[in-house]
């Protein structure tokens, strides 16, 4: 029975070691040239243009953001699942954790304020949002530089304990794997807590860009129905349709990452309510932590018609 039980569990193992390695690859080798595409299109426009529009400001910041994001964590996880052994030293531990740990969250926010400031720009005059029209433009880079501020002076307080190695190769408790890396915590109650802390400030910007994408998706329905019993110039319905399709691509951003978020959510709180975690459980969460950086970028070259023009000159020329 025994011997039959170890056939039946190795396969698992063994399955799970050859699809790992590869499964982080394709996230790293689809994100970072997709992402430093869109930053190469939107340098491009400005080059051009020499002005950017408020969504392509926030698009650039998301961007660069989960490209950092695939140069901080994917690269690394990648490499450590092929059995690459990383030697950073616990400085190195420490700037890198609060290096992806802070992209992660400006991704987050960075997509709630797209999906704020597009919700605001579809309103009608009549709405309350419409003072935020002249309002986001104006302080737009006041808000960045503040949401910046915001993710690397918090997870500053994980960073700090961040180590390049165990003692005697131990892995003592209430300890956060991250595997080219670790993070050590004294007790449960600091464990539990920042586990708690971290989910709690990211669900904020969620439950916005969910409410945010709501709001789009009502007006949206409006509008077809509108659409439906008048008639107006093809020049309106031109502007309206670019917008309607502006909308909806952010409303598929927010959707994918409610989705991804969800599940890395019910992963996070498993691994924090208890010592230890099966290594898949980690596998899938980290997986998922990435996915949203690999994903953004290939919706916003399919949905976006000056990144896609800015990279056919590219192409041509």
């Amino acid at each position: 029975l025994f011997q039959a039980h170890q056939l039946l569990t190795m396969p698992s193992v063994d399955t799970r070691a050859a699809i790992r390695p590869y499964a982080f690859l394709l996230l790293t080798v689809i994100g970072i040239p997709s992402n430093l595409a869109i930053c190469f299109a939107f340098l491009r426009a400005l080059r051009n243009d020499s002005k950017l529009l408020t969504a392509d400001i926030i698009l650039c910041h998301l961007t660069f953001a989960n490209l950092m994001l695939g140069f901080t964590r994917g690269i690394p996880q990648t490499l450590h699942s092929f059995g690459y052994k990383l030697m950073f030293s616990d400085l190195g531990c420490k700037l890198i954790i609060l290096s992806f740990r802070s992209f992660r969250g400006l991704s987050i926010s960075l997509t709630c304020l797209l999906s704020t400031y597009q919700a605001v720009v579809i309103s009608p005059a009549s709405s309350k949002l419409d003072p935020l029209k002249l309002q986001i433009p104006r302080f737009l880079t006041l808000t960045v530089i503040i949401l910046y501020m915001l993710y690397f002076v918090s997870c500053t307080s994980i960073a700090i304990h961040g180590v390049a190695s165990l003692i005697n190769n131990t892995m003592p408790p209430y300890t956060f794997n991250i595997e080219f890396c670790y993070v050590t915590l004294h007790t449960f109650v600091a464990f539990f807590g920042t586990g708690i802390a971290v989910m709690m400030r990211d669900l904020v910007f969620i439950m916005l860009m969910t409410i945010m994408s709501g709001y789009i998706l009502l007006l949206l329905y409006r509008h077809s129905k509108k659409v439906k019993s008048i008639r107006s110039s093809d020049r309106t319905q031109l502007g309206a349709r670019a917008e309607v399709k502006a909308s909806r691509a952010v409303v598929t951003l927010v959707t994918i990452y409610v989705v991804f978020f969800g599940i890395d959510g019910i992963m996070w709180l498993y691994s924090i309510s208890g010592v230890w975690v099966e290594p898949l459980i980690t596998d899938i969460r980290i997986y998922f932590t990435m996915l949203y950086s690999s994903v953004c970028p290939i919706v916003i070259i399919a949905t976006n018609p000056k990144v896609q023009a800015k990279l056919q000159c590219g192409i041509l020329t």
